[in-house]
């Protein structure tokens, strides 16, 4: 099954993505978005951060797409202030500068806390642009990750029971990891700081851009693979989109290289099933909780 243009085929519905990420502009108020995080998208102690990346990329889209006809993210570098939570949200936007290849935007994405005020989850500045304008040349020396076909990898619905039970995500994500990079699941993790695997939408819905932004975040944490097991949240993360995808499986890599004051770095490669790297991503995450 496929599904593209974001409606699963097999229902005439819109994609879980496309419904996650919607966002409705408001009539009063220009620039401001509203929209309803489900809960299905949860990890750990909250919504997962490529998913509010996306939702935010979804209302830039139509910012900065409507009136300079710059729809595609380039690169846009996201601040976690608090966990996203399932219900409402509010997206407020600002074109910061509006150019004939690029524009530049800011959006802050906010939730109701328990006493009624407004809590800001998510800060966002981004750089967009039209994707398909630069022809979709990428010139690299990294090289895809060497894998087993999907087929031959491991689905994560043989991860260990606690860990599905608080990650809701991997039910919407059909998502086959590389059996040399699985170890932690089985108590024995490497300790190269390395998880990659193959990734695609559970209902068949095709890569995007917007689709990379959660592409790029979707990954079990490569503190696993160090052995240092939990919740590892993101404090700042930086995705870089380098082309517009083919549909088709997504490679996607995760590694570590420095863990110091109990931070550490991950960085994500996603290449395209033409074997072109169309995304790329850094962030700053906090080590689990004794660790």
């Amino acid at each position: 099954m496929t599904a593209a243009a974001g409606v699963d085929q097999a229902s005439g519905r819109a994609s879980e993505f496309d419904r996650g990420t919607a966002v409705a502009p408001r009539r009063d108020q220009p620039s401001v978005y509203d929209a309803e995080l489900d809960g299905g998208w949860r990890i750990g102690g909250g919504i997962n951060g490529g998913l509010l990346l996306a939702v935010v990329g979804s209302a830039l889209k139509q910012e900065l797409g409507a009136v300079d006809g710059h729809a595609d993210p380039f690169s846009l570098s996201a601040y976690y202030l608090s966990a996203g939570r399932p219900g409402p949200a509010e997206i407020r936007t600002e074109a910061v500068r509006r150019g004939r290849t690029v524009s530049t935007g800011a959006a802050t994405l906010l939730q109701s806390g328990e006493d009624g005020r407004l809590v800001e989850r998510l800060r966002v500045l981004a750089s967009y642009g039209d994707l398909d304008a630069a022809k979709g040349e990428v010139r690299t020396t990294a090289t895809p990750p060497v894998m087993p076909p999907p087929e031959e990898c491991i689905s994560t619905e043989h991860a260990p029971p606690d860990f599905l039970a608080n990650a809701a995500l991997l039910e919407r994500l059909d998502l086959r990891l590389d059996p040399a990079c699985v170890g932690w699941a089985l108590g024995e993790p490497s300790g190269e700081g390395r998880i990659q695997g193959w990734l695609r939408l559970a209902d068949g819905r095709e890569p995007d851009p917007l689709m990379l932004l959660l592409a790029v975040d979707a990954l079990p944490p490569v503190t696993f693979d160090l052995g240092l097991y939990g919740w590892t949240p993101t404090l700042e993360l930086t995705a870089h989109v380098r082309a517009r995808p083919v549909p088709g499986w997504l490679r996607v890599t995760h590694a570590t290289r420095n863990l110091a004051g109990g931070f550490l770095e991950e960085d994500a490669e996603v290449w395209d099933a033409s074997g072109r790297l169309v995304a790329q991503s850094r962030q700053l995450a906090v080590v689990p909780r004794g660790a």
